[in-house]
C-alpha cells in the first residue's frame, strides 16, 4: 500500500520503498546491464559478441533517457503532493494548489514521451494540473486515494464522473478497500 502520511490535517502521499526499490532496478539496473553488454561484447570471448555490442548500444540511450527522468522520483521521503481533505480541501503540489470542490476530473495518464506516470487534474475553470508521480504510485493505489480522500468532498457531477470511472468491486479485491458510506450535499 502507498505511504499515507497524516499531518494535523494534511496527508502526505509518498511512494512505498517497494516501489522506489522496483523502479530503481527498472531504470538504473537496466542501464547497468546494457553497459555490461557492451563492455562484455568488447571482450570478444563469444561468438555473440556483436549481439551483446549492438544490443547494448540500442538499450544504453533509451535506458539512460529514462534513468534521467526518473531520477527526481528517487530522491527518499519525496512528498508527491498533499491533500487537505474537508469542505474548503485542497490539492497541493508543485505545480500548485487546486480546491478540491473546483476539480472536475481526475485521471492517471502515462505521459508517451518518458513512460512516467502524471496525475490530471481538470479544473472547472479549465485549467490543467499535471502532478508527476514517478510511477511510484500504481492504479490502485491512486483509485483508492482519491476515493478515500478527494471523492467525499467533490462536486456531485464529479464524483458521478469518478463513479463511472473504478470498479469498487475490484478494489474491494485487489486492496481490500472499501467506500465509506458518508452523507453527500
Amino acid at each position: 500500500m502507498v505511504n499515507v502520511q497524516k499531518n494535523n490535517e494534511a496527508i502526505k502521499i509518498k511512494g512505498t520503498k517497494f516501489m522506489y526499490v522496483l523502479i530503481f532496478l527498472a531504470t538504473v539496473g537496466f542501464l547497468i546491464g546494457s553497459l555490461f553488454l557492451i563492455i562484455h561484447g568488447f571482450k570478444f570471448d563469444s561468438k555473440y559478441s556483436l549481439l551483446y555490442i549492438g544490443a547494448g548500444f540500442i538499450f544504453t540511450p533509451f535506458y539512460l533517457y529514462i534513468t534521467l527522468w526518473s531520477l527526481p522520483g528517487l530522491i527518499p521521503g519525496k512528498v508527491l503532493f498533499t491533500i487537505v481533505p474537508g469542505e474548503n480541501g485542497t490539492v497541493i503540489s508543485k505545480k500548485g494548489t487546486i480546491l478540491i470542490k473546483n476539480i472536475r476530473n481526475i485521471d492517471m495518464v502515462r505521459n508517451p514521451l518518458n513512460l512516467i506516470n502524471d496525475l490530471v487534474i481538470e479544473t472547472f475553470d479549465d485549467k490543467k494540473i499535471k502532478i508527476r508521480t514517478y510511477n511510484l504510485l500504481d492504479d490502485t493505489e491512486y483509485q483508492v486515494i482519491v476515493d478515500r480522500y478527494i471523492f467525499p468532498y467533490m462536486t456531485e457531477n464529479a464524483r458521478k464522473v469518478w463513479d463511472r470511472k473504478i470498479n469498487l468491486e475490484l478494489l474491494r479485491e485487489e486492496e481490500n478497500y472499501e467506500r465509506q458510506e458518508q452523507k453527500f450535499d
